[in-house]
């Protein structure tokens, strides 16, 4: 059975792609992304496959 690990990453609009691009070279995946606190930022939903 697959395990995965989640975490939670606040995004600014304008660096979002530089941002995932980042997280994705560690092997997350997006699975998510709603408004965050404020109208510049959002929250990314990832995942990866546990170890």
């Amino acid at each position: 059975m697959k395990r995965y690990e989640y975490v939670t990453v606040p995004l600014l609009t304008h660096a979002t792609k530089q941002i995932l691009d980042n997280w994705g070279q560690d092997g997350w995946e997006l699975v998510s992304v709603i408004p965050g606190p404020n109208p510049e930022q959002l929250v990314a939903y990832m995942k990866r496959e546990k170890e």
